[in-house]
């Protein structure tokens, strides 16, 4: 029995190995000559804006914000903050038991959108949850303006950090709100490296309007 239960162990931390590489593998590619990461521009992190984007209403629901405990697990985390934002007890393990490859909490190769949608909806938390995919950045942004900052909602966006980074491949994290008058969007990034950013619309649209191999990133919608 020990010798089997070492081994399971063993074949997990080599799976998570291979997880990691995966996301290491996703990440090497080179960014066009003049391309300019959002971390080097001036909205990205800058105090006076955060305060601004940590008071809007929704983003002042995301307490404590729980990161993700491995490479694959940013999508459970990213459920899991969405419903604790909404005083609802959750846990990022207990939204990846009823992901597609996940295995005590490691999600191996990542979790689609669409993935993710199921997961959330077998959770069971009483939401209704519903996958978006703007056409373009106008609806992204009227979606934004209008629905961002509503408290009966909560988003969670799905995208490629390379073209907003020059590094790295798919995430999930929740969005916080929007900043109409700045057009910026505050992502509560649930990687704990990262920390909560702000972007342009545009930008922001560009990483999501990507393909995830055959699959289309986009949003998930959270209703009361």
């Amino acid at each position: 029995m020990i010798r089997r239960i070492a081994l399971v162990l063993v074949a997990l931390i080599a799976l998570g190995a291979m997880g990691s590489a995966v996301f290491m593998l996703r990440g090497r590619r080179t960014p066009p000559p003049g391309f300019v990461s959002i971390k080097t521009l001036g909205p990205y992190q800058d105090a006076t804006l955060l305060k601004k984007a940590n008071a809007l209403p929704v983003a002042a629901t995301f307490q404590m914000l729980l990161s993700q405990t491995n490479p694959s697990a940013c999508g459970p985390a990213s459920v899991a903050n969405v419903y604790r934002s909404a005083g609802e007890m959750s846990t990022q393990e207990e939204i990846a038991k009823f992901g597609t490859g996940c295995v005590r909490g490691m999600c191996f190769g990542g979790l689609t959108l669409d993935q993710l949608a199921d997961a959330a909806i077998a959770s069971h938390h009483g939401w209704s949850i519903s996958v978006m995919h703007p056409i373009d950045v106008d609806a992204f942004r009227k979606e934004l303006r209008t629905y961002a900052n509503d408290l009966d909602r909560r988003y969670i966006i799905n995208f490629d950090r390379f073209p907003l980074f020059g590094t790295g491949g798919g995430h999930h994290s929740p969005i916080g709100g929007y900043l109409e008058e700045e057009d910026l969007v505050f992502v509560m990034d649930v990687n704990a490296s990262y920390q909560p950013w702000l972007v342009k619309t545009d930008r922001l649209f560009e990483a999501m309007d990507t393909l995830d191999g055959t699959n289309k990133r986009g949003l998930i919608l959270f209703t009361h």
